[in-house]
């Protein structure tokens, strides 16, 4: 589990651990994505699993002309690069998952969300191109975009929570476990003809049909 120390990430290891599976929650002090000696370091060490949950903090709130150098160059590493050497060098055991925790942005880009918009669209698009290969091996590849979810970061983001929650469809953010209990849902019951698939978890934010 990458990024498992907290938010969404913590929610499915905790949900993970309940049906019994031996969970290791990865935190940047174990793996920085915009470091690739520490991802080819991390990938040497465990070298393979059963379930990949490939998850990351986000940047900063910026729009295009805001953005530096050197913010496209971590960034790129670590929401793009990094998981693309992970997948090279970890191996999926047959019949297991990969989950990459993306963003509703991903199908609704934001002018103010550039650097996530970017790469997390990148990095699905080298997933969803890999689908054929893994399925052969029985490995499923689920994109969970998650809307607005009640993390740290989610708090961060919002200048009032309250009011931002009164716009939603349900009137509240999701909260992490929502998402740590589906991961479980499907690894527990084998469920793997979602293949392939983006899961929108936004309460019913987004517009798009497709």
């Amino acid at each position: 589990m990458i990024g498992g120390s907290r938010g969404i990430g913590k929610a499915i290891c905790d949900s993970l651990t309940k049906i019994g599976c031996q969970v290791t929650a990865a935190s940047r002090a174990d793996i920085d994505t915009s470091d690739l000696a520490s991802v080819k370091a991390f990938a040497d060490f465990y070298r393979f699993t059963d379930v990949l949950v490939l998850n990351t903090g986000g940047p900063p709130k910026k729009s295009f002309f805001e953005i530096s150098v050197d913010e496209w160059s971590k960034y790129h590493n670590q929401l793009f690069l990094g998981f693309c050497v992970l997948l090279q060098n970890l191996k999926i055991n047959p019949g297991g998952y990969i989950f990459l925790i993306s963003s509703h942005l991903i199908k609704k880009p934001d002018e103010t969300m550039v650097l996530s918009c970017a790469y997390r669209v990148a990095f699905w698009a080298i997933l969803k191109s890999l689908t054929k290969h893994y399925s052969e091996q029985g490995v499923s590849c689920i994109n969970i975009a998650p809307g607005p979810i009640k993390t740290d970061r989610l708090v961060s983001l919002a200048t009032d929570m309250t009011k931002l929650e009164e716009r939603l469809p349900l009137k509240r953010a999701g909260r992490p476990a929502e998402i740590g209990d589906f991961v479980r849902a499907v690894v527990e019951h084998d469920i793997k003809y979602i293949n392939g698939s983006v899961v929108s978890f936004d309460g019913g934010l987004s517009a798009e049909l497709f």
